[in-house]
């Protein structure tokens, strides 16, 4: 293994794909100085849609052969089974030459995420933030999606910043997130499948 290569959905023009690649390159710069440390390059790679994720890193397997590809994608709905038996079964993606350790889900969106750190939520907004209106199942994996928008978009409304706005808001918030305070358990198998490539000998 020379490189990691993380292929991650959101983003739609170009400063908006470079948002999201700063936000997840800080997410996760903890692996990216024990990337260095290894000397192993480190690329994240904001694709902006799912679909356009999962090409990409199709692609980087036949291109980048000596990296670790990862595939990081909202499930968009509740997961059964592995990862990639969810991409398949729901997407049809033809995952079946990768491993499970290289693909990886936010379930059931990135903004659940969030759910798990509401001090950041409320250190972001500031005055006027309602963190009794988001969803207050712990198990945010378990959360619609369209509860979990529906409830920042409740908690925000009467801030300065206003209400949640995922282009802008959502890179500025992950950057503010540490990834040992994320209880959601796909995030925490993302995590683990880094901290093993990286203390591989």
């Amino acid at each position: 293994m020379k490189e990691i290569r993380i292929y991650v959905e959101g983003g739609g023009d170009r400063d908006s794909k470079a948002a999201i690649r700063a936000a997840f390159s800080q997410f996760l710069d903890g692996y990216r100085l024990r990337a260095r440390s290894r000397k192993l390059r480190w690329d994240v790679i904001a694709c902006g849609s799912r679909e356009s994720a999962y090409e990409k890193f199709c692609d980087a397997e036949d291109r980048h052969p000596d990296a670790f590809n990862l595939l990081l994608v909202d499930s968009e709905e509740p997961v059964q089974g592995t990862a990639r038996q969810h991409l398949s079964r729901v997407n049809g993606w033809k995952l079946n030459t990768v491993s499970d350790e290289q693909v990886h889900l936010m379930v059931e969106a990135m903004e659940s995420w969030f759910l798990t750190a509401p001090d950041k939520l409320a250190a972001y907004y500031g005055q006027g933030f309602a963190e009794g209106m988001l969803p207050a199942n712990p198990n945010v994996e378990s959360i619609p999606k369209a509860d979990v928008l529906k409830g920042l978009d409740q908690a925000t409304r009467g801030t300065k910043k206003g209400r949640y706005q995922k282009g802008s808001h959502a890179p500025e918030i992950l950057k503010l997130l540490e990834p040992a305070e994320v209880s959601a358990p796909h995030c925490k198998q993302l995590l683990a499948a880094l901290d093993r490539r990286l203390s591989a000998p």
